[in-house]
């Protein structure tokens, strides 16, 4: 993402739309399980791809605007804000261990980018836009759960996948962000985003068949610590 010279939308677009190609010849075989869906359950299918569009168009902005380490520290907050919508749209309660197991973690990932938190305007835009993110993406987990008992984790990846590209293809439309016209380089890193970091989100809703959206965010802790090591490495 910070390879990229292209707008934050646009490399999220493409990121979804070769995703979706990708997945489509998988897709295909179970495509017959999309007839079994009602049409609250297509609803909830269609939403939870625009949500998905917001959180990468959100997240891919506030990586523009901020340091790696700024912008995973906020994403770290995600277990709690699962924990917190849990409890108030399911009702569901939380034990001590874990309670303390998501506190120890964030204290953790907090010092380690605590030298990159708030550093101007930009950064705190950025930090924003984190925030809104995650409360896109654990939105789009929870919604994805009802749906996923229904079809497999592969067609339900596929049409989020499609969804949110389309989602973010109509901001660009909208905004006039540039869609064509880039080096070779550019396209290489779309499709990097699109075959890598992508398999973490086939395996993340293949876990929504069996584990709650607080476990699976908090399985998400280790990513800023690796994020923060690469950026040093690779970023200087």
């Amino acid at each position: 993402m910070k390879w990229s010279n292209a707008p934050a939308t646009t490399i999220s677009m493409y990121r979804m739309y070769f995703a979706s190609l990708l997945l489509l010849p998988i897709a295909y075989r179970y495509r017959k399980e999309l007839l079994t869906l009602r049409k609250a359950e297509w609803g909830r299918l269609i939403f939870a791809g625009i949500l998905l569009g917001c959180h990468f168009g959100l997240w891919f902005e506030s990586l523009k605007l901020t340091t790696v380490a700024s912008s995973m520290i906020i994403i770290a907050l995600q277990p709690i804000v699962a924990l917190v919508a849990e409890f108030l749209v399911f009702g569901k309660r939380t034990n001590l261990a874990s309670m303390v197991t998501i506190g120890v973690s964030l204290i953790g990932i907090c010092l380690v980018g605590w030298g990159d938190f708030g550093h101007g305007v930009a950064t705190m835009i950025g930090d924003g836009l984190s925030l809104l993110c995650i409360i896109a993406l654990v939105t789009y987990m929870m919604v994805g759960q009802q749906v996923m008992l229904k079809v497999t984790h592969w067609l339900y990846s596929f049409v989020v996948f499609l969804v949110a590209g389309i989602t973010l293809n109509c901001f660009n439309l909208i905004t006039q962000q540039q869609m064509t016209g880039f080096a070779p380089r550019e396209w290489g890193i779309f499709w990097l985003l699109a075959v890598v970091p992508t398999l973490a989100h086939v395996i993340y809703n293949y876990l929504l068949n069996y584990i709650d959206t607080t476990t699976i965010s908090m399985s998400m802790l280790g990513e800023p610590v690796g994020a923060t090591i690469l950026a040093t490495l690779l970023l200087g």
